[in-house]
């Protein structure tokens, strides 16, 4: 399996944090060498290892945030 190249370019925010200090975060995420998407998913501490997440482009975060806040609204 050919090596997986990750770099966090910046957390946007923490959704969580689990007993074992695994953070469930909002990250954008340049995935080998290419440009940064939105990325959630939960990291250990010291970034070097991740759980199985989502990554999104902006256009999907947009439909998502507005899906959210028509949800958010209907409560």
């Amino acid at each position: 399996m050919a090596d997986l190249k990750y770099e966090v370019v910046e957390t946007l925010g923490v959704l969580s944090t689990d007993a074992k200090g695994w953070r469930k975060e909002l990250n954008l995420v340049s995935w080998n060498e290419r440009d940064a998407k939105y990325d959630l998913r939960s990291w250990n501490p010291d970034h070097t290892r991740m759980s199985k997440g989502i990554t999104l482009t902006r256009d999907e975060i947009q439909i998502l945030s507005e899906l959210l806040q028509e949800e958010l609204q209907n409560d």
